[in-house]
């Protein structure tokens, strides 16, 4: 665990209570019911919107509604069903693999550790730690872009390469707090903090924001 002051642990915490009052309930962008279900719309998240992923899998998890039927089906139907998710080629084939192998190897039941998770086809660090935090309650921090770009505006990471900014965040944010805390970042830069033309004015973490472009629109304004 890396070091880190107590001042920016307590400006962490300062985060998260104000987020708590903003966003008292923060779920998953992606929408689902099983947890095989949240794999497989993670899978289809990357380089994709969660909105337009949405749209793809209310209809996917009706034409396969069980991982067996994932795991059974033709890929080229596959590649169909996830085409408008883009890269819908490599995502039907890893979709097809890690249901395959959740079935052999883990009797259908999704694994609960990081080691596991990852050697599912398709699976990366993010995914991996979205599934533990939603799925299992674990302490998990999914740095995805609004989580690096906000937490970076924030002062509270430095780094904009998902590891290691995971491993920063990791180390001031509240453990039984960083899960939720990423889905409320979501939210926040969805609403607020836009990576063009955030709207600082209107932002509730004003007196905590590092960002030096805020801090010269304070003082011109």
């Amino acid at each position: 665990m890396m070091k880190v002051s107590a001042k920016l642990r307590k400006k962490a915490v300062a985060v998260c209570d104000i987020l708590d009052t903003v966003y008292p309930e923060a779920p998953c962008s992606l929408e689902y019911e099983e947890p095989y279900q949240l794999m497989i719309a993670a899978r289809l998240s990357a380089q994709c919107t969660d909105a337009r992923v949405n749209i793809v899998t209310r209809t996917l998890f009706v034409q396969y509604p069980t991982l067996q039927s994932f795991a059974d089906a033709d890929l080229a139907a596959l590649e169909e069903a996830v085409r408008p998710c883009g890269f819908y080629r490599t995502k039907a084939k890893s979709i097809q693999e890690m249901c395959r192998r959740l079935l052999d190897v883990y009797g259908g039941v999704l694994p609960d550790t990081l080691e596991e998770l990852l050697t599912l086809s398709g699976i990366g660090r993010k995914t991996a730690n979205l599934l533990l935090g939603d799925i299992y309650g674990k302490p998990s921090v999914v740095t995805d872009t609004h989580c690096i770009r906000i937490s970076g505006r924030l002062g509270l990471s430095s780094s904009r390469q998902p590891e290691k900014a995971e491993e920063e965040l990791r180390a001031v944010l509240p453990p039984e707090r960083s899960s939720r805390y990423c889905h409320q970042i979501v939210q926040f830069g969805r609403d607020v903090c836009r990576a063009r033309n955030p709207l600082c004015g209107q932002c509730p973490l004003q007196g905590l924001c590092s960002d030096p472009s805020f801090t010269k629109k304070r003082i011109d304004g």
